[in-house]
């Protein structure tokens, strides 16, 4: 079911168009969290390290590909929102064909140089074996990942956020129940892990091209629309590839955290994995909120409802802010009970694992409210087309992550690790915050006005043609 958001109240359109997302969030973040618990549990901390040290350099590649196909989708939002029909089509096809090629550079060059990175990283020698399998595996299943977050980010472009949750929440379940058969019944290991995690998610693909045929006919494609041209994949691509760019950027800054963090043992390597887990599954409602704007902002920019917008982004805040406060509290408080689930009760590294774990939520749970920010100011910066400036924001987390990882680690060991994000943070939020504020200036001095028509003569009822800028005169 499409939906327009440039009706209604906006407060109450985001957070109901942003519920859905958060619960497909969190069902999105359970993937890793039951890979872990069944890993962590069957196969032990060593087992548990091994998937972990994996995720800066998984979000690395993965992390481009979401930022990629959520890029893509906001030219797709912006004509549903201007009323455009062939060119919400158009821009679904440049996407897919955008998509299909990245998915295909990934899968090619990033399984065969697995081994080869992880090394690069110091990952332990008692982890390196599992660590490979397990991120070669996942690679693989690259298709699979890019063809679902494409195929969600179109469907929420046209205001419709509970198709994804409900392929999400059947990924899921698929998910859980292939890791401790693929894990526990049939002894495949790490790979096991991965690859239920890829078959989960090429199901969700499956259902949901069946939905859209049978149910979504705005985003059936004719012969005519998959003739892409070159001026077709500009717009995706300006907006894209920065998106991709800036996750890639904080991916990298994880990264090199990541390796700080293996220099300091198998126990570091297991926590810093599971206290992941829990704080991905901890800041999904900020994600949601952000992503929810992002489309919100877009609909409205394609409708030139300025005053819309400025109110969305300031209600966001408010809400999101709010969230942070109530989930931090819960880090902090739940957090050791949380991480236990992750361990077997009989491991002499547990409590070890257990301690630094809620060291790292601790932290983190106390300044999400940075956080909060980041992802709304950011979406909302998105979500006009501003690419420069959240890329800029996404440098300065690179930066302060990496400063964290050469030079807090150092001296101070698994605290130093705890601190990078929140100073990453903090640092993206300065240029974010003053973009942010320019921009609200400059829509508060627009009129709300029509929907802009394509450039170029547009027929009349009166067959008048007078085009002026963005504006039609009929006289």
């Amino acid at each position: 079911m499409t939906r327009n958001l440039t009706t209604g109240p906006p407060a109450r359109l985001i957070l109901l168009f942003a519920v859905p997302l958060l619960i497909g969030n969190l069902f999105q973040q359970m993937y890793q969290f039951a890979d872990a618990i069944v890993v962590g549990r069957i196969l032990g901390v060593d087992a548990l390290g091994a998937v972990g040290s994996t995720g800066g350099l998984a979000f690395l590649l993965l992390g481009f590909s979401w930022g990629l196909t959520n890029g893509f989708a906001i030219p797709t939002a912006r004509a549903f929102g201007a009323g455009d029909l062939a060119g919400v089509r158009r821009s679904v096809a440049a996407g897919a064909v955008l998509s299909v090629g990245f998915a295909l550079l990934i899968t090619v060059t990033a399984v065969p140089a697995s081994r080869a990175l992880l090394v690069a990283m110091q990952t332990p020698p008692e982890l390196l074996s599992d660590a490979t399998t397990f991120i070669a595996v996942t690679f693989m299943g690259t298709g699979a990942t890019v063809a679902f977050n494409f195929l969600a980010a179109s469907i929420r472009a046209l205001g419709d956020s509970r198709t994804p949750l409900l392929f999400l929440a059947l990924a899921c379940t698929l998910n859980v129940a292939l890791s401790v058969t693929f894990v526990g019944g049939l002894g495949l290991g790490v790979a096991g892990a991965a690859l239920a995690t890829i078959t989960a998610q090429l199901a969700s693909v499956l259902a949901c091209l069946a939905l859209v045929r049978r149910r979504m006919p705005l985003l059936r494609l004719s012969r005519d629309d998959w003739r892409v041209r070159r001026a077709d994949l500009r717009e995706p691509l300006r907006i894209g590839f920065p998106m991709g760019f800036q996750m890639s950027i904080i991916a990298i800054g994880t990264l090199v955290l990541q390796y700080a963090v293996n220099g300091l043992g198998a126990a570091s390597v297991a926590a810093f994995a599971a206290a992941a887990r829990v704080d991905g599954l901890a800041v999904a409602p900020l994600s949601s909120f952000g992503i929810a704007l992002a489309t919100f902002v877009a609909q409205n920019r394609g409708a030139r409802a300025w005053t819309r917008i400025r109110q969305g982004v300031l209600r966001t805040c408010a809400v999101s802010s709010g969230f942070a406060v109530v989930i931090g509290v819960v880090n902090v408080v739940w957090g050791p009970s949380i991480v236990r689930l992750f361990l077997a009760s009989d491991d002499r590294d547990a409590p070890e694992v257990v301690a630094l774990a809620h060291t790292f939520l601790s932290v983190n749970g106390r300044l999400y409210i940075a956080l909060a920010l980041l992802f709304a100011l950011r979406n909302a910066l998105q979500g006009m087309g501003r690419s420069a400036v959240p890329t800029l924001a996404g440098v300065m987390e690179l930066v302060l992550r990496v400063a964290a990882a050469v030079l807090l680690v150092d001296r101070l060991g698994f605290l130093g690790a705890c601190l990078a994000a929140p100073l990453a943070w903090f640092g993206a939020l300065v240029p974010l915050t003053v973009a942010w504020g320019r921009e609200r200036r400059r829509l508060a001095a627009r009129p709300d006005g029509p929907l802009p028509l394509p450039d170029g003569p547009v027929a009349l009822p009166d067959d008048v043609r007078v085009h002026v800028g963005e504006e039609v005169l009929v006289t």
